[in-house]
Parts: structure tokens; C-alpha cells; sequence
């Protein structure tokens, strides 16, 4: 993720004529993929086990980068702000946006998810929380964890996904995990249905200020930059061949980026903001197309399984 935010960053300064601080914010939004529209490259649900390697990847993937932008896009807030990079930026941005804020998401997550845990499996022992196999639980532990974390300033979006694994990894056989994942994809679905909707509804609108230069970041960071880095970022993984190229093509955009620039948009009157949303628009427009439809194909000549 951190190479392909330099990579788009330099193609929206030389390609584009973006600012130092607008390409950079570009880049924040556009490299992190997506965890949700990824759902034809994913693992399946909890308990059934021997995930191949590439769904685990392309997975791992899209919960480890989920939050990890918001550093990038606060130091591209902070430039823009200041006009100029200094060392007192830097140094504010190393120790309060990249350092504390993923230590309290990481912290707040763990301790959140370890709660639930205890509070569903072990306060008492046949809780009958568990038992009757409430989905909402999820929803509400969510809640919890983003809103504890963003309190104490940390990223909200990463203790939600370390809440997640930690509550995953307690009792990790027990059938409420079955339950809970499956309101949690239903949730998912439905929500971002809805914003994909209404995104398309504007999308002429957001189109009207996409330009050839636009354009051309959106597909090169499809096509060429986000496959050569992830290929050249696997080098010393066991995937190998058509495995290691789909996990490499595969890097879906999607509602994370529209939350990333809305988040900076809210924060901040940016200068290039329709051309920033034109790019992410038209990103994510060819990556549902091109992804959507020739995900599950590639998936399944790569690891041999029939599709799901």
C-alpha cells in the first residue's frame, strides 16, 4: 500500500498537474483496497477452514490496509493546511497521526475484542447471549470499538477489524462465529448496495470533470502500477505464477475510497476536489466493471476450485 500511494501520488503530480499535498491525498485514497466489493476473492466463513492461499492473501489484504491510509491522508491535510513541509510537520505526523493513533486502534481493539469474547463465551460459561445466536451483536461490537477508539483519537477503522480477529480467535469453533459473520456480510451487502447506488446516481456528475490525464491515473493504476507493485511485493512469498498474478491484479477499489476522500473533503476545502473525486469516481467505476466481472474466473484457474 505505501508504494502504490507513491506511485499514485507521482502520477498525479507529473501526470496531472495535482499539488504535492492533492496527489498525495490521491494516492491515500486510491490505494487501499476494498474489503467488501472484493467479496468473490475472499475466504469463506468461519470453522470451514483450508482457505487457499490466494483468497487468504487478497483478505488479509483488504483487513490490514483498512484504516492504514489515515495517516496519509491527515500528512496531505497537513500540507495543504501549511503550504509548505517542514520538520515540525514531520515530526508531529510521525509521532500523533502514524505512531499513537494505529498503537490505540491496535490497543483498542485487542481489549475490545477480548471483552466481547469474555462477555459472550466465558461470563458465564453457557452464555445465553451466544446461544441465542444474535447477529446484531456484531453490529453493536462495532459500534463500540470505532466509537471507544475515536474518542481516544485513535483509527476507529482498525480496532473494528483487530476487534474482529480477537473476538474471532476466542472459542474460534464455536457456531455464534457462523452467526456473526453472516449478519455482517448481509450488513455489508446491503449498505454498500445502497452508497454504490446513490454514487452511481451522481457519477455523471462527478464524470463531468474527469479529463484524459484523470483517466489515464485511474487505468495505469489499475493495469500497470498496482500489479507490478504487489507482483514485485511477493517476491519472496510462496505464491508463484498464475496464484501470485491474480493476488497482484486483483486489488479491488471501492467504498473505502469514497469514505477517505469524503473524510478529507469534510475536513478541509480542498482545491482540486472535483477533479480529485472525478479520478476516484472513474477508478472505482473500472474496478467494479473489470474486477466484478472476470474476478471469480481468475479466482478459480488460479487456486482450481469451482465457483462458489
Amino acid at each position: 500500500m505505501p508504494l502504490t500511494i507513491i506511485g499514485v501520488a507521482a502520477l498525479g503530480v507529473f501526470v496531472t498537474g495535482l499539488t504535492l499535498a492533492g496527489a498525495l491525498l490521491l494516492g491515500a485514497v486510491l490505494a487501499p483496497t476494498d474489503p467488501v466489493l472484493a467479496g468473490d476473492v475472499q475466504v469463506g466463513r468461519p470453522t470451514e477452514g483450508g482457505e487457499h492461499p490466494v483468497r487468504f492473501a487478497l483478505t488479509t489484504e483488504a483487513g490490514l490496509n483498512d484504516g492504514l491510509a489515515f495517516p496519509f491522508v491527515h500528512l496531505a491535510l497537513a500540507m495543504a493546511a501549511t503550504g509548505v513541509i517542514t520538520s515540525g510537520l514531520i515530526g508531529e505526523w510521525l509521532w500523533r497521526d502514524l505512531a499513537y493513533r494505529i498503537v490505540v486502534g491496535a490497543a483498542c481493539g485487542v481489549a475490545i475484542g477480548w471483552l466481547l469474547g469474555k462477555v459472550l463465551f466465558a461470563f458465564p460459561r453457557s452464555n445465553a447471549l451466544a446461544e441465542t445466536e444474535s447477529g446484531v451483536f456484531a453490529l453493536a461490537g462495532v459500534f463500540v470499538a470505532y466509537g471507544l477508539t475515536e474518542l481516544a483519537e485513535g483509527y476507529g477503522f482498525i480496532a473494528a477489524f483487530i476487534a474482529g480477529v480477537t473476538l474471532r480467535r476466542m472459542e474460534s469453533d464455536h457456531a455464534f462465529h457462523v452467526r456473526l459473520h453472516d449478519f455482517s456480510e448481509t450488513i455489508e451487502h446491503a449498505l454498500t448496495a445502497v452508497l454504490l447506488i446513490a454514487f452511481g446516481v451522481a457519477m455523471p456528475a462527478i464524470l463531468a470533470e474527469l479529463d484524459f490525464a484523470g483517466a489515464a491515473v485511474g487505468l495505469a493504476l489499475i493495469f500497470l502500477l498496482r500489479p507490478a507493485v504487489a507482483w514485485a511485493s511477493l517476491h519472496r512469498s510462496r505464491l508463484t505464477g498464475r496464484r501470485r498474478l491474480v493476488v497482484a491484479a486483483y486489488g479491488v477499489r471501492g467504498v473505502g475510497s469514497i469514505y477517505y476522500l469524503g473524510y478529507a473533503g469534510s475536513h478541509m476545502r480542498l482545491a482540486n476536489e472535483a477533479q480529485l473525486w472525478a479520478i476516484v469516481g472513474f477508478t472505482i467505476l473500472v474496478s467494479t466493471i473489470v474486477h466484478g466481472f472476470t474476478a471469480a474466473f481468475a479466482v478459480e484457474a488460479a487456486t482450481g476450485e469451482k465457483q462458489r
